[in-house]
């Protein structure tokens, strides 16, 4: 993809990806979706807390 560069180690294996300003404006919304979904990925193992639970706690801290 244009405006689009891997990273990659030495053995040519891609370890980071490098977006360009332009590229990163055109296809925001696009990648706004990639991250949430590696964002999700990477707390999929975390607890989770009832929705109840945690509007009581925000309603403590004066957050909501």
């Amino acid at each position: 993809m244009k405006g689009v560069t891997y990273i990659t180690d030495d053995k040519n294996r891609k370890k980071a990806v490098v977006i360009d300003m332009k590229t990163l404006v055109q296809y925001d919304e696009q990648i706004e979706d990639l991250l949430d979904g590696i964002i999700a990925e990477s707390r999929k193992d975390e607890p989770t807390i009832a929705w109840e639970d945690l509007k009581l706690q925000l309603k403590k801290k004066g957050k909501l």
